[in-house]
Order: C-alpha cells, then structure tokens, then sequence
C-alpha cells in the first residue's frame, strides 16, 4: 500500500530551505570578523590621540619590514633552489652536503639560527675575506639569516614539485637532444614551480612573520619600532593592537591575492 503522497511544493521548499542553511553556514564569518578588527583599528587610529601616536612612530617600520622580507625571500629562493635540485643530485656528495643543511636548518630554533647566523657565522666569514665585521649592517645579517633559514624549508618545496613532474617528462626532452641541465631548465623547472607557487606564496607569507624575530638583533622593524614606542611610553595597548593591526592588514591582504591566484591555477587546469 502506497504511502501519503508529498506535494512538489512541500519538497521544493524543503529542498531550498536546507540549501540557505548550508549557504549560511559556509558564509566566511572568519573574514567578516578580520575586517571588524581592521575597521575598529582604523576607526581608534583616527580618532583615538595615544593610539594615533604609536600608529605614527611604528608605521615607519613597515619599509624595513617588507625591505628584510623582500631581500630574505629572494635569496631564500636561491638557496632552496640550490639545495633542491642537490637533495635529488646523483652525485652523492653533493646530495649529502644539501641534506645535511635542510636537516641542520630544520632541526634548530629559528631564532637561535637568527643570533648564530647574525652574531657567529657572519664575523667569522667576514673575517676569513677580509671584510670589518662592522661593515656588515644588521639589516644584511638578518636578511641573510631569514635566507639561510628558509632556504632549507624551501629546498624541500622545490624537490617535491620537481619530484611531481612525470619522468616521462625528463625522457621525452632528452630524446630530443636536450641535455639534463637544457631538460631541467625548460621542461621541468617551469612545470615545477607553477606546481608549488601556492605554496612559495605561504612561506613568503610566513616570512613576513617571521622577520619580527629581527627584533632581537635591533632592527628598527615594526616590531622593534613597537617595543621601543611602548618602553618610552608605558602605553602597552595601544603599541601592541597597532602592530597586530598593521602585520594582520598585510598578511590577510596576501593571503586573500594568494586564494584569488590558486583558484586562477584551477580554472586553468580545466
């Protein structure tokens, strides 16, 4: 015997009501809350004089910021490059001489890494060229040492990317006449980092963070510039939200380009 029979209209209404629910709770609340923060700082930096002050003596850090980050990513991708292509040389002295860097690098805290690097490795280079230890300024040690650092993190990004090519790839360039180094070049590389600029745009990111922790070497970075404003001052609040405010600002501003960029990538996959 056949049940009660539902009308279309009860099924439809069912249907599209679960649909808002599911809409609803996908609505991204988490950016919506991001932007209150941002708004309500804004709001305090224009009308709020001691908030205004820290904004104005710590904003000039930002160009010291993105100079250590800038620097420090460019050169991190040079070593990362180097030492991926190293993690999956043939030669086994090379390959052990990049494993061993990517491990060392991985297996300390950055920020002893930061004062080794800045306060060991750079006067004693420095030294053996010839160079006063004092020429160096703090600004190239912490860019150097931001380099060093994540180059090993990214040595890993670009052998996994180089990794994910198919070997037929490698074989069908070389059956053309290319040599390994002409295969890696144009065939592979290229397909590689399409493959992993998602993930270079998260540690670039990550970097930004991280160039904080020049801080303790003294470089005059927002997070140096916000110390030194709150230890004059004793207005730890107002100091404090301004650099959560500024790093939040850029970082969220990343990282939405970087969503808008992999969802490009998808579209273009298809």
């Amino acid at each position: 015997m056949a049940g009660p029979e539902i009308p279309p209209s009860l099924v439809t209404d069912s249907r599209t009501r679960n649909e808002s629910v599911v809409a609803w709770r996908d609505f991204p609340w988490w950016l919506v809350a991001i932007f209150l923060f941002l708004g309500v700082m804004t709001y305090l930096i224009i009308t709020d004089e001691e908030v205004n002050q820290a904004f104005v003596f710590i904003f000039p850090g930002i160009t010291t910021t993105l100079y250590l980050t800038l620097g420090g990513f460019g050169l991190a991708l040079v070593f990362g490059l180097l030492a991926g292509l190293g993690r999956i040389s043939q030669n086994g002295l090379i390959r052990n001489i990049a494993i061993t860097y990517v491990e060392f690098i991985r297996g300390v805290p950055t920020l002893v890494l930061i004062l080794t690097l800045a306060f060991v490795i750079v006067p004693a280079v420095s030294a053996s060229i010839g160079i006063d230890n004092r020429d160096v300024s703090i600004e190239l040690r912490a860019i150097l040492a931001l380099a060093i650092i994540y180059g090993a993190f990214l040595a890993e990004i670009f052998r996994a990317g180089i990794e994910s090519i198919s070997k037929g790839q490698m074989e069908a360039a070389r059956s053309l006449g290319m040599t390994a180094r002409q295969s890696m070049q144009y065939i592979i590389l290229p397909q590689a980092i399409r493959n992993i600029s998602p993930a270079l745009g998260n540690d670039f990111i990550a970097m930004l963070k991280d160039s904080s922790l020049a801080s303790v070497l003294a470089v005059r970075e927002l997070t140096q510039r916000s110390r030194l404003h709150a230890g004059s001052t004793f207005r730890f609040p107002e100091a404090y939200l301004v650099i959560v405010f500024l790093y939040l600002a850029m970082t969220i501003t990343l990282s939405l380009l970087l969503r808008w960029y992999e969802r490009r990538l998808r579209v273009g996959e298809r």
